[in-house]
């Protein structure tokens, strides 16, 4: 460990402490998140409609407060950006994350507080690097710079009192200029925004810097990392950055990627680090280097729920959980009451908790992105992971891929429909199917029984993309960068289709 690591890591020692506490302190931290927001709340337009003065306990709450959407809060988040105080928060907000989802073109902003951005996704940037820490005590994280990729988009204006961006580009923006100085690139590059020539301009800036740590989303992340070994010969980014040991990543599953980061980096110090940082609230670190699952941040200003996704899909009045009330092994639906305004919001995302005490959960996908056309509930972690055992299996190697269900209506029946942009394309793509398919079967039960005799399902077909055809999909929709994907699953052919059409 380096003198300035050293003398710094007590601070983040001290926290790292606090959060080995989790499992002993569930029930009291999650009630304090639920007091602080009843009490911050009680006198908001919101507070007063469901009375949050006298609301004292959760079984009440759950009653009282409907489960809502974005599109049931837009209404009050508008008049919010118009200047309005104490709509949803006891405050005039000016701040917005600008989310417009995958699927449509319309844009959501989330409310960044004060006490959002500061007390969760402030402090999980804070926590991150003080559980990396205690995991690597030797680190020498602070003596180099920390390449951040992120803000596809430069802060806006949407009048005269409220601005928006990208999460990242918010977080850019009013970050404590301390931070700043170990930093790289530099924040007028950072937020430029155009994608291609901010690309460049990164490279340019840091090729030749001392980087020890990358934060940002694997699929960007690492057409960065192509365009520096591009430009600088090299063939492994150890060799350019030899003291880099950490990447911090979220935004989407790294398991597609991994084997990736493992060839273009080969040093046997590089870690990885998986956060769930989003537009609505900073929810999860990897806190094991071991375990691929993430612990679930209590104090962070976030109230938690979780619907049983069953439940979600098929119930106008669906049960909603506590923490403490949740089971290992069930999908769940995430709702959250958090400090940024949002109360019993139903973010999107699907988790499956892999212990309780403490909290520690897998993301399993989106409560819209999934293929149940024929009753096989596929969930992207399904889609994740067979993938990572096709390519083991064939030495293949996958850039970016999506799938849908189609129905064969000469058979009376269907299959799922996968189109794969290949890195490393198997030698034989049937078997690359065949081996994907397999893995299906093992890993859902339900997908297994669909496919028995084929009653229900047939084989899934592979289609292979071209190169880039992932990329120009979201040029085309102008959604590079930032957190932008295309969904890895989708119950309807809408994106399949279009990328079958590029797939000249």
């Amino acid at each position: 460990m380096d003198l300035l690591t050293k003398i710094i890591s007590p601070i983040f020692a001290a926290r790292a402490q606090k959060i080995g506490l989790y499992a002993r302190q569930t029930a009291m931290l999650q009630e304090k998140q639920f007091v602080r927001l009843m009490r911050r709340a009680k006198d908001t337009e919101w507070g007063k409609r469901y009375g949050y003065s006298d609301l004292k306990d959760y079984a009440t709450y759950s009653r009282r407060v409907p489960v809502s959407a974005y599109e049931d809060l837009q209404p009050f988040i508008r008049r919010m950006i118009d200047g309005e105080k104490d709509v949803l928060w006891p405050s005039v907000v000016r701040w917005y994350a600008k989310s417009s989802g995958t699927t449509n073109d319309r844009s959501k902003y989330i409310p960044v507080t004060s006490e959002i951005l500061h007390d969760c996704h402030y402090r999980g940037g804070f926590d991150s690097v003080a559980l990396y820490l205690r995991n690597n005590p030797q680190s020498r994280f602070f003596s180099k710079k920390g390449l951040i990729l992120g803000g596809s988009h430069s802060p806006l204006a949407l009048n005269a009192k409220a601005h928006c961006g990208d999460l990242s580009a918010v977080l850019l923006q009013n970050l404590n200029p301390l931070v700043n100085m170990i930093r790289v690139p530099d924040k007028k590059i950072i937020l430029m925004d155009e994608w291609e020539a901010k690309i460049e301009a990164i490279v340019e800036a840091t090729r030749n810097e001392d980087v020890v740590s990358l934060s940002g989303i694997p699929s960007w992340m690492l057409v960065l990392i192509k365009a520096v070994l591009k430009k600088s010969g090299k063939e492994t980014l150890d060799q350019i950055w030899p003291n880099l040991e950490v990447f911090f990543h979220g935004g989407v599953g790294f398991e597609p990627y991994r084997s990736q980061y493992e060839r273009l980096i080969p040093s046997e110090k590089m870690h990885y680090m998986e956060t769930y940082n989003a537009s609505e609230g900073f929810f999860g670190l990897q806190d094991d280097p071991a375990d691929h699952s993430m612990l679930l941040m209590l104090d962070y200003g976030i109230f938690y729920e979780f619907i049983p996704l069953d439940e979600l899909s098929n119930s106008d009045n669906p049960t909603s959980l506590p923490l403490e009330d949740v089971k290992t092994g069930v999908n769940y639906a995430m709702l959250i009451s958090t400090v940024g305004g949002l109360w019993r919001y139903l973010i999107g995302d699907t988790v499956r908790f892999t212990s309780v005490f403490p909290h520690k959960f897998v993301i399993t996908g989106r409560t819209k992105l999934f293929i149940n056309a024929f009753g096989e509930e596929l969930m992207v972690d399904n889609a994740e992971k067979g993938i990572r055992k096709a390519c083991e299996q064939t030495g293949a190697i996958v850039n970016a891929y999506t799938a849908a269900p189609q129905m064969l209506l000469d058979k009376g029946k269907g299959r799922h429909q996968w189109i794969i942009e290949f890195e490393r394309r198997p030698e034989s793509l049937d078997e690359f199917a065949a081996l994907l398919d397999d893995a299906l079967q093992q890993l859902n039960s339900d997908y297994e029984a669909k496919r028995y005799k084929e009653i229900s399902l047939e084989r899934l077909e592979i289609i292979a993309a071209r190169e880039n055809l992932f990329f120009d999909w979201l040029k085309k929709h102008n959604k590079l960068g930032g957190q932008h994907k295309v969904p890895a699953l989708s119950n309807d052919r809408k994106i399949i289709d279009e990328l079958i059409e590029m797939n000249l």
